[in-house]
């Protein structure tokens, strides 16, 4: 899929990129015309994943990053800017699923793990975007929550937590950026064709089914079909939309 949107001379930052929806949401930017610096925990996915973008003839570098680490996030949305030139674009996206447990039985190392990436990643991520941002007095963010960040899914408490979260970090921020010419919204997929999901599938094949039974069109989203999403919420045409929860679900959440 091949997004209608020019990105052209402008620069985006991807978190989570080197598979999945990040993937294809640099993949996607890149196609539009921007300079994209993909941000991944996996140093040589995130590097390969680059490369393949500039073999392409884009302009694309690879970062490691730990987006729980303050540091490392500091220094790759710094060196984007110091190489790229300037920063337009994020989309925070990286994240991980806890064992799927009961609350009574489950383990506070794993409850923190979640909260450190998927709610304080994406916190630590938007602190260091705006205050590069704000000096050029424009921008979009747009922050990766989930289906699960609007409704309950019993068994992913510490995940439906951090993706609940994810959507007022973005509401608080968007109101303090909203005369300031930087849009901040969120993203909450449905389940789509991505890696996770793929494991998902091996490891819960019956659960998994089911939830896709459950999706009103009939199957999963595809990653090229989020990506858009992403960039239209990043694009001029969405410049009216602040601190807004968009849900490309397949109509889940419309029940």
């Amino acid at each position: 899929m091949s997004p209608n949107f020019d990105f052209s001379n402008q620069v985006a930052f991807v978190t989570g990129a080197a598979g999945g929806l990040g993937l294809a949401t640099a993949r996607a930017f890149a196609e539009a015309g921007a300079a994209v610096a993909l941000a991944d925990v996996s140093e040589d996915a995130v590097r390969e994943a680059a490369d393949g973008l500039a073999r392409a003839g884009h302009r694309a570098i690879g970062i490691r990053c730990d987006v729980a680490d303050e540091a490392q996030v500091a220094a790759a949305v710094d060196r984007t800017v110091a190489e790229l030139g300037r920063l337009d674009a994020a989309y925070n996206n990286a994240g991980l699923h806890a064992p799927s447990v009961e609350t009574a039985d489950a383990l506070a190392e794993d409850f923190d793990r979640v909260i450190a990436i998927n709610l304080r990643g994406v916190w630590l991520c938007m602190k260091h975007q705006l205050r590069h941002m704000r000096e050029r007095g424009s921008g979009a963010i747009v922050n990766c929550s989930s289906q699960s960040g609007l409704a309950g899914i019993g068994g992913l408490g510490a995940y439906t937590a951090s993706k609940h979260g994810v959507i007022g970090l973005t509401k608080a921020a968007a109101l303090e950026y909203a005369r300031r010419g930087i849009r901040i919204n969120a993203l909450c997929p449905g389940t789509a064709d991505t890696p996770m999901v793929a494991k998902a599938m091996r490891d819960h094949p019956k659960e998994m089914q089911a939830v896709i039974d459950d999706i009103p069109m009939g199957r999963m989203g595809s990653s090229e079909e989020i990506a858009s999403a992403v960039l239209w919420l990043c694009s001029p045409g969405a410049g009216f939309m602040i601190g807004q929860v968009v849900a490309p679900d397949g109509g889940y959440l419309a029940r």
